[in-house]
C-alpha cells in the first residue's frame, strides 16, 4: 500500500462513519435493554439538577437532551455514546497534525486506538467515562493551542472544556493535575506565560454552581467516589501492594492489542527512546499520557484504593500520539499494509464479540425487560386510575427503567433508600413504588402487584 496514495481526510472521515454506525447498530440489533449505567444516567436526567448522589451531572444532561429529541428509542442513547467517541478522534487527530508533518501519522494515531477496548467493545454504554471523552480531547487540544498562541481565546476554552470534563467525572481531575505539572516545566524553562491565567475565569465560571450543590448536599458524590475505591474493606497489604500491582497488570492487559499493531509499522525491534527535555512536544506529550497513570498508580499504592478498569476509559486518547511521535524514525510506512489488515481484524472482530455474547448470553443487564414491564404497569396503572403517573420510587435499575419506558416520563425518585416520605403536593399526578416484595406490600396503600420478583404499588386518583 502506497501511503501517497492515501486520502487521509477521506480515510478519516470513512473510518469516523462506519464506526459511529457499527457501534450504534451492532447493540440496537443485539441488547433488548439499555445498560445498567446509562438507565441510572436517565434517572437522574429525570431531575435535572447541579450533581446526583453518585456522580457530577453532565452525563445526565447529555442523555436528557437526547431524551428530549429521540423520547425512548433505545438506538438514540447508543448514537450518543459514539458521537462523544468519534468526536473524540477527530480531535486527537486535529492535535496530532501539530506534530507530524505527514498527515498518515495523524491518521495512525488515531486508528490505533482500535486496539483499546475502551473505544470500540465498552462503549455501547453510555456513562461518565465515556462522557469524558470529548472533553479530555478538547482541553487537551486547547491547553495546547494556548501553549503555541498565548492568546485568550484558546485559554478561555481551555477553561470551559476543563470544567464541563470535571461535570463529567472528578477523575478528569487527574489531567488536570498533570497539565499543572507541565506549566512547572514551562517555569522552570522560563516560558509560562500568565495569560493561562485566564483560563481559571471560565473553568470557575461553570463549576462553581456545582461546587455549591456539593456544599448543600454534604459532598455526597465525592464520598460515594470514596466509597466505590474500597479504602474500608481491604487489609493493608491487599490495599497498598495488591491493589497497584493488579492495575498495572490490568493496563498491559488492555494496551496488548494497541501495541500488536504499532508492531506491524516498525522496520526493526529497536526502541531507543531518550527522553530530551528540551522538545517541548515531547514533554507536553509524556504530561498528559504518562502522569496521569502515575497518579492513579500512586493513588492506589499511597490510600489503598482499588482502581476499577473502567476508570481508565479516556488516559489514552493521546498514547496513539506519544508512540508514534517518539518512535517515528522506525516506522516505515511500507508496512502500512500489514498494520491495516491487523486494524480490519480487529475492528470487525470487536463488534462481531460484541454481538455474539449479547446474543449467547441471556442473563445480562442489557435482557431486562425493561419495555415489557412498563407496558404492564402502564396497562395497569389506565385501568385503574385517571391521573398520569407523576413519580417513580425505587432503584436506578428497577425504577429508572420505568421512568425512562412509561408514557408520561414520570421523575425518579429512589425515596426508600433515602428514607423520604412523598409529599402528593409536589407531585404533578400520581405515584409508583418498585421494591422487593415482602417489605412493598405491607406499606402499600394503593394497588400492589408483583412482576419480574419485584413489587409495584400504585397511588393515583381513581376513575
Amino acid at each position: 500500500m502506497n501511503a501517497k496514495k492515501i486520502d487521509v481526510n477521506k480515510s478519516l472521515i470513512l473510518f469516523l462513519f462506519v464506526h459511529l454506525i457499527i457501534w450504534t447498530l451492532a447493540p440496537s440489533i443485539s441488547n433488548i435493554n439499555l445498560p445498567l449505567d446509562t438507565i441510572e444516567a436517565l434517572a437522574w436526567s429525570s431531575n435535572l439538577d447541579w450533581g446526583y448522589g453518585k456522580h457530577p451531572p453532565f452525563s445526565a444532561w447529555s442523555v436528557e437532551l437526547f431524551y428530549q429529541i429521540f423520547g425512548n428509542q433505545d438506538w438514540a442513547y447508543y448514537f450518543l455514546s459514539q458521537l462523544f467517541v468519534v468526536t473524540a478522534f477527530f480531535i486527537v487527530f486535529i492535535f496530532s497534525k501539530d506534530f507530524f508533518s505527514n498527515k498518515i501519522y495523524s491518521l495512525i494515531s488515531v486508528l490505533l486506538l482500535e486496539g483499546i477496548f475502551f473505544y470500540n467493545f465498552t462503549t455501547p454504554e453510555f456513562n461518565v467515562n465515556v462522557c469524558q471523552l470529548p472533553f479530555w480531547a478538547l482541553t487537551v487540544y486547547f491547553c495546547w493551542e494556548g501553549i503555541k498562541k498565548n492568546d485568550f481565546t484558546s485559554w478561555f476554552l481551555f477553561g470551559i472544556f476543563a470544567a464541563i470534563g470535571v461535570l463529567s467525572k472528578y477523575l478528569f481531575i487527574y489531567l488536570l493535575i498533570s497539565i499543572d505539572i507541565f506549566f512547572i516545566y514551562l517555569i522552570i524553562k522560563k516560558k509560562f506565560n500568565s495569560k493561562c491565567l485566564v483560563s481559571l475565569i471560565s473553568f470557575f465560571a461553570i463549576l462553581t454552581p456545582h461546587i455549591v450543590w456539593l456544599i448543600d448536599n454534604d459532598y455526597t458524590t465525592i464520598t460515594y467516589a470514596l466509597h466505590r475505591t474500597s479504602i474500608e474493606n481491604a487489609s493493608f497489604i491487599e490495599s497498598h501492594f495488591f491493589h497497584p500491582f493488579i492495575f498495572l497488570i490490568k493496563q498491559i492487559g488492555i494496551l496488548v492489542p494497541f501495541f500488536v499493531m504499532f508492531l506491524f509499522l516498525i522496520s526493526k525491534f529497536k526502541f531507543k527512546f531518550k527522553i530530551n527535555h528540551k522538545d517541548k512536544k515531547l514533554v507536553f506529550l509524556l504530561a498528559i499520557n504518562i502522569i496521569p497513570i502515575i497518579l492513579m498508580f500512586l493513588t492506589s499504592f499511597l490510600m489503598g484504593t482499588k482502581i476499577r478498569t473502567m476508570w481508565m476509559t479516556p488516559f489514552y486518547l493521546f498514547l496513539g500520539t506519544l508512540l508514534i511521535y517518539s518512535f517515528e524514525k522506525i516506522i516505515t510506512l511500507k508496512k502500512l499494509k500489514y498494520f491495516f489488515s491487523v486494524f480490519i481484524i480487529l475492528f470487525i472482530l470487536s463488534p462481531a464479540i460484541y454481538f455474539y455474547v449479547s446474543i449467547s448470553q441471556g442473563d445480562k443487564r442489557t435482557d431486562y425487560p425493561g419495555k415489557k414491564i412498563s407496558q404492564i404497569v402502564q396497562k395497569k396503572w389506565e385501568n385503574n386510575f385517571s391521573n398520569k403517573i407523576g413519580l417513580v420510587a425505587g432503584n436506578e435499575w428497577h425504577g429508572g427503567n420505568l421512568s425512562y419506558h412509561l408514557k408520561s416520563r414520570p421523575k425518579w425518585d429512589n425515596i426508600l433508600e433515602a428514607k423520604k416520605t412523598i409529599s402528593l403536593d409536589k407531585i404533578d399526578g400520581g405515584f409508583l413504588i418498585i421494591a422487593e416484595p415482602e417489605s412493598l406490600q405491607t406499606i402499600c396503600f394503593g394497588i400492589f402487584f408483583e412482576i419480574e420478583n419485584q413489587g409495584v404499588c400504585m397511588v393515583g386518583k381513581k376513575k
